[in-house]
């Protein structure tokens, strides 16, 4: 009879039957009793009670029952701490019972049982297991000893396990090397810094040895550890994938997979010439195919892995497209999975038959595949130029079918084989808009709508089409009244002169009767420039749009080197790094290829060999400088404070709302100018944009609908530019040194005390004419290390003015305001108000033209105002920026002579300790000070707020008007104005 006996009584009272039982003399009984007990826990039963009288059968020699009374253990000593304590000395005869089964069980039971209390006892039968004359036993413990560091794993380390696990590596066993791998792997991964796995040429060379001996889990382990071994050079690569290769013809697919990501890995350092390199793609290829052949589950796990393969290496399997010819019994998760790859591995060479086939696929009787199908036929166009002509036509054969998905899936590939081959298929377009009624899905409608828009003036009544979708327009999605929008706005720039009304709807509709915010700033945009500038229009809205790329669906490089270390795993599958899925710290390592790990970074070191050992954080490239519009439209009004913000009156609108909250809402009657003087222009009593006033916002909230998207996150590419961290000066440099400035140490500065720092006078940045009467004059000043941006505002205009709110583009030293506009009172016309405004430099960085210019947003209840101002670059020079004499020369010699510049100041009459003085006033430090031949020449040094060093020698001859400056830095583009800051403060 089987045990299934066991799961069918339930009696009442069985506990106390039991009870009895499992106290028995009569081993069978006991037996009997122990599996009845199992039973009813494997059922969900509260078996607990029985826990004493089940640990008392622990004292047997019937593995059989020791077994299930340890299985027993393991469910429930969680729960009974106290109890389980009672098991240890067992345990500990256990592990020393001339059985290695029983042994091994004992130590495997022992690791299961996640209880603190008990952990510490078994720390003694575990050492002994671990050097174990029976390996079954020794590969058993090194299990054990990652699960008890997942309990402790501050004990495992003071007891000595880890370093016994790493003596596992040799051992003469197999699977005791495999098991000791596995586990140091596994706490590796919860301790990513603690380099357990000490990869050395030794060690592989073991790995690889019991590679080919140990079962096939065991090899897994192993091939996954080589996978984290970087290389020597590529002797030791090609020698290390000789050896995996046998890998690639196991039966178990997780094996060849395991091999496929090592062989991967360490191609990307064989040289591509190299005859072995061909060798190699040429035996990848058979063992992925084979994987072709297995289940469909398995199929759609070979094809995840295989998509990323061919992704990073197309090569491998470019002659094996016919395995990826869909069957008629595949189900459709693996059908969708080989029309991605098939299009990966188009090329000229096998374009027909690829054709041949998505045609073939695009009358099946699936709807997803079909639409695939089509939209894989739109995808070989737009990668195999050579075959786009026939995709084209193939296109228009399906759209004859008049199948409706088909039809619609068409037409959507088709705009994407306009952006790529402008002007070459266009004489399509009659065809497909003779479908335009048929169109019923939103990605359809938007893409028939983008290529009226598109096309106009080939298409006699775009207007009508268009005003055919503007009928319905509250009922379209958003996709299709984005596209409707920017569509009748290009019909109207190039065709003016019949569509004022239509624009004047579409833009009403747009602004006036949507809820949807992107929809209304798009309407409100359009609807300024066209007031504005129909000229700056024209380019904005029919500006040539770059030609698409080939692969829009490729995943991203960085992502993609991580994901090919992570081929077997699940990241695999999903296409997300482990980070995405997994929780907590475990998993969340990043992994990188070796060949290309770091290959696109450079890092600017000092030469050894030169006396400064300066360690200045290179500028890193600043990403270039975008237009002004588009940048502040992007930008989030919430202001950046480290502490709470000041108080406000309750009418005062704070720094944390969109600069578009309310100036956007309350434009005039704006009458649409066309593109030339001579059209007629529409009704000035056209309507005006609906007002409707922003909410009062906190910091981080944003307000009102109107969010143009943006972050002001700062960009991780930029790596130390100007938007670093200070880099620290070393303060003295043991190194003797020696050179042309030798004698700058020997003789003194002269440095008196600073005069009065130079402020520069206000100036007038927003004109009234400019910003419907609000006049702003202001200038920068640094006081006691804070920036300041001062500003005098006039009311210049007939209405009062409150809610005043400002914002800063991106600059090239990360200038941001650190709080809210404090403007506590409304400013009444003819009034003026005082303002200071104190600045960060933690905002995000780009860099502009000139280097020191600032775009400024000024919002208020009438508008939002843009305007640009320069602000003098000693505003960011720091207080601690006098370097140390030795530490001058150190690196001024460091820095490479063609950061040099050299610049003359004409018309200064101070002497030079005048101008010494002067200096000081705005952080320019003199630090030493010497006289050749009648010339007085100052070596200074100034530091900016991003840790930026600017080193300089200012030469000035007695009588003569004309100073000559030096200026030495590590990023040159500041130079030139530092220059201009010592003209203005010297001549001021």
């Amino acid at each position: 009879m089987t045990d299934s006996k066991y799961f069918t009584t339930t009696k009442k009272g069985e506990i106390f039957e039991l009870k009895a039982e499992l106290n028995s003399d009569k081993k069978e009984k006991k037996k009997e009793a122990v599996k009845k007990v199992i039973a009813s826990m494997t059922v969900g039963k509260d078996v607990s009670a029985l826990f004493p009288d089940v640990v008392n059968c622990m004292q047997t020699d019937n593995l059989e029952l020791k077994k299930l009374v340890y299985l027993y253990l393991m469910n429930y000593a969680k729960s009974q701490p106290d109890m389980a304590i009672m098991a240890v000395n067992t345990f500990v005869k256990d592990c020393e019972d001339p059985n290695p089964l029983i042994r091994a069980l004992a130590v495997r039971t022992m690791g299961c049982i996640r209880v603190d209390k008990i952990t510490e006892y078994l720390c003694e039968p575990l050492r002994k297991c671990l050097k174990d004359e029976d390996p079954y036993v020794r590969k058993t413990a090194a299990v054990c000893v990652a699960k008890l560091h997942d309990i402790n794993a501050q004990l495992v380390e003071d007891q000595g396990f880890l370093d016994t696990l790493k003596d596992l590596i040799s051992d003469s066993n197999p699977m005791v090397v495999a098991n000791a791998v596995a586990a140091l792997s596994e706490i590796a991964e919860s301790h990513p810094n603690s380099n357990l796995l000490d990869l050395n040429p030794q060690t592989i060379n073991k790995l690889l040895t019991a590679l080919n001996e140990c079962t096939e889990w065991g090899q897994i382990f192993i091939l996954d550890c080589l996978a984290n071994y970087t290389p020597r050079d590529d002797r030791e690569s090609q020698s290390i994938c000789e050896r995996v290769t046998p890998r690639l013809s196991h039966a178990n697919s997780a094996v060849v997979l395991s091999a496929v990501k090592v062989l991967m890995k360490f191609m990307e350092m064989l040289p591509k010439d190299l005859d072995y390199y061909g060798t190699l793609l040429k035996k990848l290829a058979p063992p992925l195919v084979t994987l072709l052949s297995a289940e469909p589950e398995l199929q759609y796990v070979a094809l995840r892995n295989i998509n990323l393969i061919v992704q990073r290496r197309p090569e491998i399997l470019k002659h094996e497209m016919k395995v990826f010819f869909v069957k008629y019994n595949d189900p459709i998760y693996v059908k969708l999975e080989k029309l991605d790859i098939m299009i990966r591995l188009a090329s000229q060479a096998n374009i027909a038959q690829v054709l041949a086939e998505l045609k073939e696929y695009a009358t099946e009787v699936d709807v997803d595949f079909v639409r695939k199908a089509v939209r894989a036929i739109g995808r070989c166009a737009i990668k195999v130029e050579q075959s786009a002509e026939r995709c084209v036509s193939t296109l228009l054969d399906l759209i004859q079918t008049k199948v409706n998905y088909v039809v619609q899936e068409a037409i959507v590939v088709i705009k994407d084989i306009f952006r790529k081959y402008p002007n070459k298929y266009e004489s399509v377009i009659a065809t497909l808009c003779e479908n335009l009624d048929s169109l019923d899905e939103p990605e359809a409608r938007a893409a028939m709508i983008w290529i009226v828009g598109e096309y106009a003036e080939r298409i006699d009544n775009a207007d009508e089409l268009l005003e055919s979708f503007l009928e319905g327009f509250h009922d379209e999605s958003t996709q299709v009244q984005l596209q409707l929008l920017t569509a009748i706005v290009k019909l109207f720039l190039k065709k003016p002169t019949e569509t004022q009304e239509l624009v004047q709807q579409v833009l009403s509709l747009a602004t006036q009767d949507s809820d949807n915010p992107d929809l209304r700033d798009r309407g409100y945009i359009y609807w300024r420039l066209l007031s504005t500038d129909p000229v700056a229009a024209k380019e904005v809205v029919l500006a040539e749009k770059p030609l698409i790329s080939e692969e829009t669906d490729l995943i991203e490089p960085t992502l993609l080197e991580e994901l090919i270390c992570h081929i077997g795993t699940l990241a695999s599958v999903y296409h997300k790094p482990p980070s995405a899925f997994v929780e907590g710290s475990r998993g969340v390592q990043h992994k990188r290829l070796t060949g290309s790990a770091g290959s696109g970074e450079s890092v600017e070191s000092p030469d050894n060999g030169s006396a400064a050992g300066v360690t200045e954080a290179a500028p890193a490239v600043i990403p270039s400088q975008g237009d002004l519009l588009g940048d502040l439209l992007n930008l989030d009004l919430t202001p950046t404070t480290t502490g709470p913000p000041p108080p406000t009156s309750s009418g005062m609108q704070m720094g944390g709302m969109d600069l578009l909250g309310g100036g956007l809402d309350s434009l005039p009657p704006i009458p649409l100018r066309t593109d030339t003087p001579q059209s007629p222009q529409l009704p000035h009593q056209s309507p005006s944009p609906p007002d409707y006033s922003p909410t009062e916002v906190g910091p981080g909230d944003h307000a009102g609908p109107v969010k143009l998207g943006g972050d002001l996150g700062g960009n991780p590419a930029m790596g130390t530019g100007f938007g670093a961290p200070p880099a620290v000066m070393p303060a003295s440099f043991n190194a003797p040194v020696s050179g042309g400035l030798d004698d700058l140490f020997d003789l003194g500065g002269g440095v008196g005390m600073p005069m009065g720092a130079f402020n520069p006078p206000k100036t007038v940045w927003l004109p009234a004419m400019k910003a419907k009467g609000l006049e702003i004059l202001g200038t920068f000043v640094r006081r006691a290390g804070v920036i300041q941006m001062e500003m005098n505002l006039t009311n210049k205009a007939m209405s009062v003015m409150t809610d005043f709110a400002i914002q800063f583009n991106r600059n090239s030293f990360g200038l941001a305001p650190a709080g809210p506009l404090q403007i506590l009172t409304p400013l009444s016309p003819n009034q003026s108000i005082e303002a200071a405004l104190p600045l960060s430099t933690v905002g995000p960085v780009m860099k502009m033209e000139p280097l020191n210019n600032l775009q400024v947003a000024v919002k208020n209840n009438i508008d939002v105002f843009y305007f640009s101002c320069q602000y003098p670059i000693s505003m960011l020079f720091v207080e601690d920026g006098k370097m140390e004499r030795q530490v001058f020369l150190a690196t001024w010699k460091d820095i490479p002579n063609e950061n040099e510049a050299q610049f003359q100041i004409k018309d200064c009459h101070l002497n030079s300790d005048a101008a010494s003085n002067k200096l000081q006033s705005i952080n320019i430090f003199t630090i030493a000070k010497r006289t050749v031949e009648g010339q007085d020449m100052l070596y200074q040094s100034m530091k900016l707020t991003n840790g930026i060093w600017v080193l300089a020698e200012l030469r000035v001859q007695a009588g003569n008007p004309n100073y000559t400056i030096s200026l030495k830095c590590r990023a040159p583009e500041v130079s030139q104005c530092v220059f201009q800051n010592y003209e203005t403060v010297l001549k001021n």
